[in-house]
């Protein structure tokens, strides 16, 4: 019994120092601005800043990305992740089994959030997200034009949209927007999708004219009409 305590005392010892050093390392991505992206120090310098083992920080790592902050790259290294600290899927989407009411009811979420952040970014956005949402938008183009699933790109557009209102609580709410896309694009046919697609230039037109109020407009206009073919869609399948 003597031997199962200490063994149990052990455990939660190292699990303690796992997670105060995965806190140490948030706060060293934070100390030196590792957003996104960027390639974290690996296991021996970080085992040489916190005064610890490799198997300590290999834990710590490991934690962090279970919580989506760090990602491995096998051959290259370890990275911040796009969103840190968001999920793919904090709302258990997959697995709710009435996808038609899903892909409604997130339509209609995104009403609720998507216009407002086209709002901000016609404020905030830079000229490099302006450039790279064209991108993104010819991109979507291209593909849907050959027929082709153009959902990843979709998705990246509206997240960038969305991201670039820079308001800090809004990555949090990036999940609604992709799996909205996501389930959109794949669950129903594609409702005169050419008009659908040419909304995103009038958004990414308003936002670069820092008209807000337009940007409002587009984008509800847009997100409205995706309502309208998810309605149809239901009513005549």
């Amino acid at each position: 019994m003597q031997d199962d305590l200490l063994e149990n005392q052990s455990k939660i010892s190292n699990e303690l120092l796992t997670r105060q050093i995965a806190d140490l390392i948030c706060r060293l991505l934070n100390e030196r601005a590792l957003i996104a992206g960027k390639k974290i120090p690996n296991e021996f310098e970080l085992g040489r800043i916190f005064g610890v083992g490799r198997g300590t920080i290999r834990e710590a790592v490991k934690l962090l990305v279970s919580r989506n902050i760090l990602e491995i790259k096998r051959g290259k290294g370890t990275f911040v992740c796009e969103n840190p600290g968001v999920i793919d899927d904090p709302f258990g989407f997959r697995y709710h089994e009435d996808k038609r009411k899903l892909v409604s009811d997130l339509v209609d979420i995104r009403i609720l959030l998507e216009p407002e952040a086209a709002a901000l970014a016609a404020v905030h956005a830079s000229v490099v997200d302006i450039a790279r949402m064209r991108v993104l938008a010819e991109r979507v183009d291209r593909l849907a034009y050959e027929n082709n699933d153009y959902s990843a790109e979709d998705s990246k557009l509206h997240t960038m949209i969305a991201k670039s209102s820079q308001n800090m609580v809004m990555p949090n709410f990036i999940p609604i927007i992709r799996w909205g896309i996501e389930l959109y694009n794949h669950t129903m046919d594609k409702f005169q999708t050419e008009k659908a697609l040419r909304i995103h230039t009038d958004i990414i037109d308003a936002i670069e004219a820092r008209d807000s109020d337009s940007a409002r407009r587009a984008m509800r206009a847009h997100l409205e009409f995706n309502r309208k073919n998810v309605r149809r869609f239901n009513a005549e399948t």
